[in-house]
């Protein structure tokens, strides 16, 4: 329930506080005088788009809040799926800022308007005037049905079955397109990956290949060029070996006249055996050149293939080459297994189909039972609000296909009248006539579910005299197990409430401003006396206020 509503620099309200109560409220104040206001500010804190020529002082920022105690109402759920830390003393703050942005905290903490949105009709329930109009969509008339069924459990449970039907269906939509992709793709796929395959790229060295090529296109050359170092390291007298050694004999005459010819000495002495171990190395390079055609047209061709691999796939590397088989070899593998992924989908499919269905009949059976009792319940509520001929009827027929409440579809006929025969509600129903169909069918909702708190505009619009004596009395045993706020021009409900707010103007320095005033027992009657009688308030009046409050 509603427990406080602030409202700062909105509209004409510049500055209020006011405190509810439980059990029945009424709303009462002249056409103009700020009760559509206050219902403007509320819907803000329940989501709705806020607009910056609403502002009262557009250079302030307006703020509005409202404070509900929710213990009793099972909102956890609510709380978590919307990723809200859930608190039983909730606080939601609206803000306007002058820059025209739009701010929502609930417990303090900035939330998203859809957050706001999703949590605000499970909070307060709003039915304006043009809201009995609600009364003609399938979509309400099935909620009020499946209440009465206990079905809000096994639409849970249907919801789901649903949602993975739609997944699936939509998977297998996709592997069979890609499927029908793929097969035109796969006989060159499958070109593509046995042309790498034959490469032999696992085992293929690039930069082996390249060198051993380079080897044998010029092992003549090579050849020449290590025989003459060889004769260079070894040829006697002129042979660089020889001359290091005859260098080294002369050094080792010195050695030990000084530690530098020491030093000296074994420089080059290490020099000699690295040369000499240079020489072999040469001489045995020498002895593994040789010139072979064969062996050189197989490296070639080995390579020939490989750049004409890289360049047809605009790759440079041999590992790359191996990626793109693997790839390919995966979408090769993924196409010849598509026609199993096929009929494992279509066998999921087909349960899931199954389960929706299965839980769907069970809906339209539940619905089935409890629309006698609905009829019963509403047909007896407008009975005792001037309509004892009015006659509902209930065509429930299931389809195949499936909706987001089942697979029925909901046709809810009505007649006022006797010998008149059934029409949609929104065709043969008065607007009177609505309004009283909308409080029967929250007074038969009030039996079986715990509602948010209700605030009904004028839904005693168009009924007068003993017929709004019987919607209060209706009002006030639904305001027993919550909180009901009802906006009225009507003295007979006035009377009904345990607590009763005026909503009038003032002028205050050249400004006019929206006020509001809980009223105690003696300016009830003086209200109420208004409502009866005008602004001249006569004894007749006051006399008549009274017997209505008691």
């Amino acid at each position: 329930m509603i427990t406080t509503l602030a409202i700062k620099n909105y509209a004409l309200i510049d500055d209020i506080r006011v405190d509810f109560n439980s059990g029945l409220t009424i709303i009462t104040g002249e056409t103009g005088a700020g009760k559509s206001i206050l219902l403007g500010a509320l819907s803000l804190v329940l989501g709705k788009r806020a607009d910056v020529s609403s502002v009262k002082d557009a250079t302030k920022k307006c703020v509005i809040e409202a404070e509900f105690a929710i213990d009793h109402y099972h909102l956890q759920p609510i709380f978590e799926e919307n990723e809200l830390d859930y608190e039983s003393h909730t606080i939601i703050r609206r803000e306007i800022l002058p820059s025209g942005k739009s701010r929502a905290f609930i417990n303090d903490t900035p939330v998203a308007l859809h957050q706001l949105q999703a949590l605000g009709p499970h909070l307060v329930d709003i039915h304006s005037q043009h809201e009995t109009l609600t009364l003609s969509s399938e979509a309400f008339q099935m909620e009020v049905i499946d209440v009465l069924a206990d079905n809000l459990g096994l639409l849970r449970e249907y919801a789901l079955q649903l949602e993975s039907f739609k997944k699936l269906s939509t998977t297998l939509l996709e592997v069979k397109n890609s499927k029908e992709t793929a097969t035109k793709e796969l006989d060159y796929n499958t070109f593509l990956y046995n042309e790498l395959k034959e490469a032999d790229l696992e085992r293929l060295n690039q930069q082996e290949l390249e060198e051993t090529y380079a080897t044998l296109n010029n092992s003549e050359e090579i050849q020449e060029s290590l025989a003459k170092i060889h004769r260079l390291f070894s040829e006697e007298q002129i042979g660089t070996l020889d001359t290091a050694k005859e260098a080294r004999l002369s050094l080792g005459k010195l050695r030990s006249f000084s530690s530098e010819y020491e030093a000296l000495w074994n420089r080059l002495n290490s020099a000699i055996i690295e040369l000499e171990d240079l020489e072999q190395t040469v001489e045995e390079l020498v002895g593994n050149v040789e010139a072979d055609p064969q062996k050189l047209q197989e490296v070639n061709d080995r390579l020939q293939t490989l750049y004409k691999l890289q360049q047809k796939h605009s790759l440079a590397t041999v590992e790359e080459l191996l990626g793109l088989q693997t790839e390919l070899e995966e979408k090769i593998d993924i196409t010849l297994t598509m026609d199993e992924r096929i009929l494992e989908l279509e066998k999921q499919l087909s349960e899931a189909k199954r389960s929706a269905l299965q839980t769907a009949e069970t809906l339209h059976e539940k619905r089935l039972k409890a629309i006698p009792q609905l009829k019963q319940k509403l047909e007896s509520f407008l009975k005792e609000l001037g309509l004892p001929n009015a006659q509902f009827q209930f065509v429930l027929t299931p389809s195949e296909a499936f909706r987001r409440i089942g697979t029925d579809t909901l046709d809810l006929l009505f007649t006022a009248n006797k010998g008149l025969p059934f029409g949609s509600l929104k065709k043969v129903a008065s607007g009177g006539e609505l309004s009283r169909i909308m409080l029967a069918v929250k007074a038969v909702l009030t039996q079986y579910k715990k509602l948010p708190t209700i605030i009904f505009d004028e839904i005693d619009s168009g009924v007068s005299g003993e017929i709004a004596h019987k919607m209060a009395t209706i009002m006030g045993e639904m305001s027993k197990s919550m909180q009901l706020f009802s906006i009225t021009h009507l003295p007979q409900i006035a009377a009904k409430g345990e607590h009763h707010i005026k909503v009038y103007k003032e002028d205050n320095e050249a400004v006019t401003v929206t006020r509001l005033k809980t009223l105690n027992e003696d300016e009830r009657i003086v209200e109420i006396a208004q409502m009866i009688g005008g602004k001249k308030v006569t004894d007749s009046a006051i006399a008549h206020a009274k017997e209505l409050l008691n």
